[in-house]
């Protein structure tokens, strides 16, 4: 929400939606000092809970250091000194996204000191998978996730396509399918793959960030679900039941309905 109008808050609760999860992304531009990483964490922490408040919608966060912004190695390295001070406010509930972008060693250093601190705090987890290379860093993201024994059942691997389904629903983990409207995975690709592999652990997200995007995707798949032949209790467990299980493994997690 970060790169969002307040009209997209007001459109998300005229769409009947109550509970918004903002993970940590990218900027948009190469940050200058850790700092702005710092103050970006407050914002979404703060600011954006007050917004999303206006409109009767509850706002939860999730912090890390972006795949993207952990090729600066100085910025991480003083990012990981400070992180788990925010980690433990009150309104963040998971550690994310974490991942890949470049697939390049320092990220992968990056996430592995994150996975362990994730688990150490006993928090939810979200993993970004690349959209270059996408099954082979995939793949290596869940060889990461093996070495370093994360408990499975508290990470969502995010950002799946047809290419990576199979791969992230052998293990343990949520499976994440972000919607777009046009690009990446849109409603009609989502539905799709939700009719080959069923909703078991997995889960919708919508996309908002810089490019063409739409915080009102889960909606809009929930829609096309109904069209395809999906009923309401298939696509309130999808919705609804499935966030809910994996975010009440964070001790942050508490809504007012």
């Amino acid at each position: 929400m970060y790169s969002r109008t307040t009209d997209d808050y007001e459109n998300m609760r005229l769409a009947g939606i109550k509970t918004v999860i903002e993970p940590s992304f990218w900027l948009g531009q190469e940050r200058t000092s850790y700092k702005t990483l710092e103050d970006y964490w407050e914002h979404i922490i703060t600011f954006e809970r007050n917004r999303a408040k206006e409109f009767g919608i509850n706002h939860f966060c999730a912090i890390s250091i972006n795949p993207r912004e952990a090729n600066n190695e100085k910025l991480s390295k003083e990012a990981m000194e400070n992180i788990q001070r925010y980690l433990e406010r009150d309104n963040v509930v998971a550690l994310g996204e974490i991942g890949f972008d470049d697939i390049t060693s320092q990220e992968e250093d990056i996430l592995k000191q994150q996975l362990i601190l994730g688990n150490e705090l006993g928090c939810p987890i979200i993993v970004h998978t690349p959209h270059i290379n996408k099954l082979e860093g995939t793949k290596r993201t869940f060889e990461i996730i093996e070495e370093t024994g994360v408990d499975q059942t508290r990470i969502i691997v995010d950002h799946n396509t047809e290419e990576t389904i199979e791969l992230s629903k052998s293990y343990e983990v949520f499976s994440g399918i972000t919607v777009y409207p046009d690009t990446k995975l849109n409603p009609i690709r989502a539905v799709n793959i939700i009719k080959k592999y069923g909703i078991e652990n997995i889960l919708i997200n919508s996309s908002a960030d810089w490019g063409k995007s739409d915080p009102l995707s889960v909606p809009k798949t929930a829609l096309y679900m109904e069209n395809e032949g999906f009923s309401e209790n298939e696509i309130e467990k999808l919705l609804y039941n499935n966030p809910e299980s994996f975010l009440k493994k964070s001790r942050n997690y508490k809504i007012n309905n």
